[in-house]
């Protein structure tokens, strides 16, 4: 159960950061351009394999299986918000 939480950690900080970040940048003068957003995918990218390698390293009860469906079930979790309504 913890590994599908870590999971869900693993991809839901990166993108709340990257999302937070451009959304910062759309505010400043002249708005948000595409080198910023390439940027920040990268840094969003980078940042999911290091939390995905540190969980790996710190967490020895891993469950990999869970660990994976806890990352998908996150990566897909928009779809089930744009069926709800």
């Amino acid at each position: 159960m913890f590994s599908a939480v870590l999971g869900g950690i693993c991809c839901v900080v990166p993108n709340g950061i990257m999302a937070f970040r451009l959304f910062a940048s759309s505010q400043k003068m002249g708005g948000a351009n595409p080198a910023t957003f390439f940027i920040w995918e990268f840094v969003k990218i980078a940042l999911t394999l290091a939390l995905l390698f540190l969980t790996a390293r710190l967490y020895h009860d891993l469950n990999w299986l869970a660990l994976l469906c806890g990352f998908i079930v996150a990566l897909k979790s928009y779809i089930i918000l744009l069926f709800r309504h």
